[in-house]
Order: C-alpha cells, then structure tokens, then sequence
C-alpha cells in the first residue's frame, strides 16, 4: 500500500472518530441544554405570577378576581409567530396555584381545581421553602410526554402561604431540538468531510513530492538526465539535498573510475605510436625517415591532446542535470560565429557554404554549451565533406519548436553505422586518410541537445548528409 493512501487512512480514521465522539458528545447535550434554559425561564415567570396573585391569595379571593378570565384567554391565544424558521400558533404554559396547604385554588387548564397536589415536588419542596421543580410525564408508557413543573412561592411577611407552578410540556421544544441536531449533523458531515477532502489533499502533495523524489533517484540509478525536485524547506527539501549530496558523491567516483578506465585505453595506441618512434628515432637512418617519425610523433601528441580536450568537455557536460542559464540565442549569428573559426579549413576546400537561417529564429538555453556543440557538429561535417562540397544551415519552426538542420555534400553513411553515431569513441574512417577520430563529437552533441530538452536526429539524403537538431518550445 502506498505511503500516501496509508497517510489518508489514518488521517480519516482520525477525523471520524474525532468527529464521532464530538458530535455524539455534543448531541447529548442538546436536549438537556434546550430544557435548562426553557427551565430558567420557567422560574422567572413563576416568580412574576407569585407577586400578582399573592394578594388575591391572601385575601381568599382569587377565584373573585380577573386571573380565571385571564388565564383562560391566555390559553385561547394563537401567537402566529416565527421562532428560528418554526411556527408557533399556540401557548403551551399551565399555570396553576396552590394554597399553604397545596390544595389547587386556580388551574389554567380547569381539570385540577380542589386537588391535593401537596404530595408533587414543585409544591412540596416548594412550601418547604426550597426550589420546587419536577417533571412527569402525562402518559406513563410515552417518554416523549414528559412536562417540566417549576414552582415559586406566594409569601406574605415571610410566611409562604401558597405556590405559583408553571408548566410546559417538553413536547413544545422537540422541534427546536429536532431541528437544532439535524444542523449539528450536517455542520459536523461537512466539516468531516471537509477534513478528509483536506487530508487526501495533503496525502497526494506529500505523495506528489516524494514521488517526484523518487523518480529523480530511480533516473538518476539508470543513468538518465534529471533535474533535482525544489522544495520549499522542510524535511522535504533536506531530503532532496542528502539526496543530491549522495548522488554527487557516488556518481563522482564511480564517473571518476569510468574516464580513467576510458582514457587509458585511448591513449595506449598513441603512446605506443611516439613509444615506437622514438625507439626508432634513437639509431641511425635516412633523414627523410627521421622527419616521417617526428612528424608521426607530433600527429599522435596532437591527437591525444585533442581526446584529452574533447573528454574533458564531454565530461563537463554529462555532470550537468541542467542548464544553468535560460538566455534567447540567436541561430544566425551562432553559426556565423562558428563558421568563422573554420573559415581557413572552409577555404582550403573550397566549398560552397549556404546560410539560410533569418535573423529573428532564436532558441532558449546555454550560449556557451550551444556553441561548443554546433563547433563539434561542423567539425565533423568538414571532415566528411570533399573538396568543392557544399554545406548548408537552414533553420525552420515545426510543432515541436524549432528545427536546424545541417547538410553536406558527403558518401552515404552506412546503414549499420547510423544508430551509433552519437555513442562514445564510436568513429567511421575519415573519406581522405582513413583515420578516424575521437568519437565524441557527435557525443557531446548528442548531450548538449538533451541538456536542452531537444534531439539531435542523423540521416542520408539525396547527395548526402543531414543533421537535424530539434529544440523544443
């Protein structure tokens, strides 16, 4: 399983069971929440009833006066409103009042007058001078049909001499509390799923950057050209620096020992070459024959300096994993620039040179590394070019970006050789002498293109060679 599905996974198993225990722990507290602040208000209303009916009680009037009237419009009353999105179009308080001895004097709902209610807590605790309340369900079988009674004592120069009780069945609040948990779940879904959605998000990016990661390293093992992930600090980024660290430590010694093995073995036959002739030159022979030895010495010393040269610049290239500058170059006057420094070689062979490449065709990447390449790219195309040949740069912008191609007047390349041009120490013989060269020319082209995203394509045509080089957009 994946590190970051495992991530997620946990991450969820988190945020449901947070999100469980909250909501469970914030449900059950709903209704008895509802309840307690309807109770508070309950206590405050029976209080203000005690004040108003305590002179008619302890004048023995009550039943006289205007309360029975009043209470029984107040029971008829529809209030039509609104409360938080519920109607309400009916009063749902009881009022009743008990003399000293808890015998109902006045019921609003006119079923309990004349009753002993001395024995329920809201006027027994009540009359006992401590806070009154209870609540008791209409229908024993139903628990939905529980009603809260909040009693306040009537008190007359300190003595209680009878009680107020208020009320109100908890049916009346159902609703609020109905609507009040079906909002608390879907707040807490949301913002459950809120969480997961931000989780899978966090796992993906982390997932993104250590896959990124890892494909860096697993290019890296095969030998492929990758850049090194940025990240904006963190573990991540200290991650990718140890990484790059490594790579340059590992990559070096094991690079160091492959040109090592590579130079010794390139350079055994032009030693051996100066080691013969200077054998030779030792003793006595024709000086016709001394020069030809000399002039073998210093053809064999220039060419080792030119494998030196060209494997050094090979090797600055393949360590690079990008290019370190991103400038517009312009086509027409790199080439102008590279055909000046062969100008003499052009010259000595007469050859017909076409540059058909406009001013404006630019491409994006290193000048420097450009330049070295097109330089090795011309100069193996003189040597396979004859006298009185032609070279040809032409540039044109195709989908994939732009496309330079370079033609000269050459043989065929033969078929076998075609896909092993641009391989290291890979050389045809040269048309005028037979000797072949380094064979890192078309290589270190081949390494600048792809330091450039582009690719470098070689092929026969009519009357002899192209090279295409592709930059992308």
């Amino acid at each position: 399983m994946r590190l970051g599905i495992r991530i997620f996974l946990v991450y969820a198993l988190f945020i449901g069971l947070t999100g469980y225990f909250v909501l469970g722990t914030v449900m059950k507290e709903v209704r008895p929440g509802v309840r307690q602040s309807t109770e508070e208000t309950l206590v405050d209303t029976a209080n203000l009833l005690a004040e108003l009916v305590r002179e008619d009680v302890k004048a023995g009037t009550l039943s006289q006066s205007r309360l029975p009237e009043v209470l029984k419009a107040y029971g008829l009353r529809q209030p039509g409103a609104t409360i938080w999105g519920l109607p309400k179009n009916q009063v749902n308080n009881r009022i009743y009042v008990t003399d000293a001895k808890g015998v109902v004097l006045l019921d609003s709902s006119g079923e309990a007058v004349g009753q002993d209610y001395s024995r329920w807590n809201d006027v027994y605790l009540t009359l006992r001078g401590e806070y009154g309340a209870r609540s008791t369900r209409s229908d024993p079988q139903d628990p939905d049909s529980s009603v809260m009674h909040v009693g306040a004592p009537i008190r007359d120069e300190g003595h209680i001499i009878g009680v107020v009780t208020v009320a109100k069945p908890n049916s009346s609040l159902q609703p609020y509390v109905d609507r009040t948990e079906r909002r608390l779940l879907w707040y807490g879904a949301g913002l459950v799923l809120l969480g997961l959605l931000f989780g899978a998000l966090l796992s993906w990016w982390l997932s993104k950057s250590l896959r990124r990661l890892t494909d860096y390293a697993q290019a890296v093992s095969e030998g492929r050209r990758a850049e090194l992930p940025k990240y904006r600090g963190g573990e991540l980024a200290q991650l990718s620096v140890a990484v790059e660290h490594m790579r340059t430590q590992l990559e070096g010694k094991a690079y160091v020992e492959r040109y090592v093995h590579t130079l010794t073995h390139e350079l055994k036959s032009p030693l051996a070459a100066i080691r013969g002739a200077a054998e030779l030159l030792e003793g006595d022979m024709p000086a016709d024959q001394r020069r030809r030895f000399v002039g073998n010495i210093g053809s064999e010393s220039a060419r080792m300096q030119q494998l030196i040269e060209r494997l050094l610049n090979l090797a600055m290239v393949e360590q690079r994993q990008g290019l370190e500058e991103h400038a517009l170059v312009s086509l027409s006057d790199l080439i102008e620039d590279t055909l000046a420094a062969q100008r003499a070689r052009i010259e000595s062979r007469l050859l017909r040179v076409e540059q058909q490449i406009a001013q404006h065709v630019t491409v994006t990447g290193e000048h420097f590394l450009l330049r070295q390449g097109f330089a090795n790219l011309l100069d193996n195309a003189l040597d396979f070019t004859p006298l009185n040949g032609t070279l040809r740069f032409t540039a044109e912008r195709v989908s994939a970006g732009v496309e330079v191609t370079l033609f000269n007047t050459a043989e065929p390349i033969p078929d076998y050789a075609l896909p092993r041009l641009s391989e290291r120490f890979y050389s045809l013989s040269r048309p005028d002498g037979g000797r072949k060269s380094t064979g890192l020319g078309l290589n270190f082209v081949e390494e600048v293109m792809q330091l450039h995203g582009g690719e470098l394509r070689i092929g026969n045509v009519e009357g002899g060679v192209v090279v295409r080089l592709v930059f992308p957009r």
